[in-house]
């Protein structure tokens, strides 16, 4: 039974990075089009607590970033958390020669992320202001801004999270019954208790 949940958990872990949020590949040299560049790396700066805007930023690291590097694992991808709460939370894509259209619009105009390293002579930063905002709200700005196609999950890792789900109720159940028991047994030691003291004073009388 420990091996089954052990295997469980490995599965669980395998499949939230592979299903989700994030789950896309990126335009590289290969495949780019003129319309959507290749990405060379991304950047990500945020404030390591989530007051001041810095919670999507935050969700979007735990999140999406690890599904985005699982799939495309030869673009660099850098994470720098600040103490400077009232700092920029932002999100620096790089493309190869230029930046796409959508990036150009999509763009910050007004924030600069100091952290993020400066652009290569091949390359174009466009930096995506991403205080204050959903992590799903960056993602669908970064797949409109790069072109990103997602993953959609194979029958088999649908089947798969199906049964993780349904181990999950019925672990919540377990949890339940057994809380249930414990407190059926602590309530029949109060009673016994109680009952021992009644006698006892009884005996005193």
């Amino acid at each position: 039974m420990v091996n089954l949940f052990k295997r469980m958990r490995k599965l669980k872990t395998l499949l939230n990075i592979q299903v989700g949020t994030g789950a896309a590949t990126l335009p590289t040299v290969a495949n780019a089009s003129k319309e959507f560049p290749a990405i060379t790396r991304l950047h990500l700066t945020y404030a390591r607590k989530i007051y001041g805007g810095h919670q999507g930023a935050r969700h979007f690291w735990r999140n999406c970033l690890p599904r985005l590097k699982y799939y495309n694992p030869a673009i660099p991808m850098t994470v720098r958390q600040t103490e400077e709460q009232e700092g920029p939370a932002a999100l620096t894509i790089y493309f190869a020669e230029r930046a796409s259209n959508a990036a150009s619009l999509l763009s910050a105009k007004d924030v600069t992320d100091k952290h993020a390293p400066a652009p290569g002579e091949a390359e174009q930063a466009a930096v995506l202001d991403v205080k204050n905002l959903d992590y799903k709200d960056i993602w669908a700005k970064v797949k409109n801004m790069t072109g990103a196609q997602e993953i959609q999950p194979t029958p088999e890792q649908e089947s798969e999270l199906q049964k993780l789900e349904q181990l999950r109720q019925q672990s919540d159940k377990d949890r339940a019954r057994i809380a249930a028991i414990r407190q059926a047994k602590a309530d029949q030691e109060r009673m016994l208790q109680e009952a021992r003291g009644e006698v006892e004073k009884l005996r005193q009388l």
